[in-house]
């Protein structure tokens, strides 16, 4: 069991919760995420973690209100413990001083960008983040990026916080001004393939992480598989993190489409258990 320490709505919909895991605050890194689950019967989620503190022996994790699940998280309180959480999983993100890395996070997708940020930034490079929401009561975790990032460009689609327009503007607002190494770019599937192919013109090597797809997280369920490089991949074991150039976004675009409806239905049998 693992006990909720902390939580905080960002939004109606987005929620930090900071959560007593010590072994896993003491031997996690960039990129790596957990398995939990909310009870003896409930489904196995997987959720990057954001950031840790060791010496208090939590990690935190910024959680989306998508399904049941999220749903029955987002009403848990500080106090109460989840049955299961268990990691750190996944491969680390290869982190080195290369120079300028542009790191573009969308929506909830800063969340798991924030510990890629702070570990560039430590490894000696120059880090400028674009951040990317459709309005700004979606921006998150700002202040902490700012204390990474030698810049912060905030986007939003409708021009209530930062500069208007799509996180791939901000993007070439960079790479047009200065010379850029590496991307790193996280967020929804459709937003990353955009920001995929604006590096791509510049022929800028990027990488994509590609946590919204996992299911089980151990590479039995099959459901996270992505094409990469016309390869075959299973997200949970072989990633999070792949080259973005090489990810075939419009199959795995489809893929998480294919249970809207059942997801759909099984939130709606939620929503009448609880009203």
């Amino acid at each position: 069991m693992n006990k909720i320490v902390e939580k905080e709505f960002f939004s109606e919909n987005v929620c930090k919760f900071i959560i007593e895991a010590p072994d896993i605050a003491k031997s996690r890194k960039p990129g790596n995420f957990v398995i939990i689950r909310l009870d003896e019967k409930g489904e196995r989620i997987p959720l990057t973690i954001a950031s840790s503190d060791e010496g208090k022996g939590t990690i935190t994790l910024v959680v989306q209100r998508v399904g049941v699940t999220t749903a029955k998280l987002l009403t848990m309180e500080a106090g109460e413990s989840i049955h299961d959480v268990v990691g750190p999983l996944g491969k680390a993100t290869h982190i080195e001083n290369v120079g300028t890395v542009l790191c573009a996070g969308g929506g909830v997708g800063v969340a798991p960008l924030l510990p890629i940020v702070e570990g560039f930034k430590k490894a000696g490079n120059k880090v400028v983040t674009v951040l990317a929401a459709r309005t700004k009561d979606l921006v998150i975790l700002e202040e902490q990026m700012r204390e990474f990032s030698d810049e912060v460009i905030v986007m939003t689609d409708d021009g209530s916080y930062g500069k208007k327009g799509l996180v791939t503007a901000g993007m070439e607002e960079v790479i047009q001004r200065e010379k850029v190494n590496l991307s790193v770019v996280i967020g929804p599937a459709i937003m990353m393939k955009f920001a995929a192919l604006t590096t791509k013109k510049y022929n800028i090597p990027t990488i994509a992480s590609l946590n919204t797809i996992m299911v089980d997280g151990t590479g039995m369920c099959g459901a996270c598989r992505v094409s990469v490089g016309g390869k075959t991949r299973f997200v949970c074991i072989d990633g999070p993190e792949f080259d973005a150039h090489q990810v075939n976004f419009d199959e795995m675009l489809q893929r998480l489409g294919s249970y809207k409806k059942e997801e759909a239905e099984a939130y709606e049998r939620y929503l009448k258990t609880v009203q």
